[in-house]
């Protein structure tokens, strides 16, 4: 009796652990570079990818959980918040299946980046 209550336990955190949606996240990145790492969205939340406009020519992009009434529309963020200073300007559009929020532009990218300059800066040394 006990096995049988242990085996719907596990089946049952396998179903809920199994809707839980991963997504890509980047607080903010520049142009094509936007370093990322995967987070699980909380119940209500998809997958989004944020582009936007920065002082009128720097693109900007985000990547993260966001929560379905706020997807598929375009934002001014100004700064200070209560003044009509826009800072940038940021259209968020969702999708809803894991990892959907396109493939990293970096991941563990500075990493990478640090290994190669060590092995070029081993090769000029020696």
């Amino acid at each position: 009796m006990n096995r049988i209550v242990l085996q719907l336990f596990a089946v049952g955190v396998c179903f809920a652990l199994g809707h839980a949606l991963q997504c890509y996240e980047c607080k903010i990145g520049f142009w094509n570079l936007c370093i990322t790492k995967t987070v699980t969205c909380a119940e209500g939340e998809r997958c989004f990818s944020g582009n936007g406009t920065a002082a009128g020519f720097m693109d900007i992009r985000m990547k993260g959980c966001l929560a379905k009434a706020e997807c598929n529309v375009t934002k001014d963020v100004n700064f200070p918040s209560s003044s009509n200073t826009t800072i940038y300007k940021m259209t968020k559009t969702c999708c809803n299946s894991n990892l959907c929020n396109s493939a990293p532009g970096i991941s563990g990218g500075p990493l990478v980046l640090a290994t190669v300059i060590a092995l070029l800066l081993t090769n000029m040394l020696s």
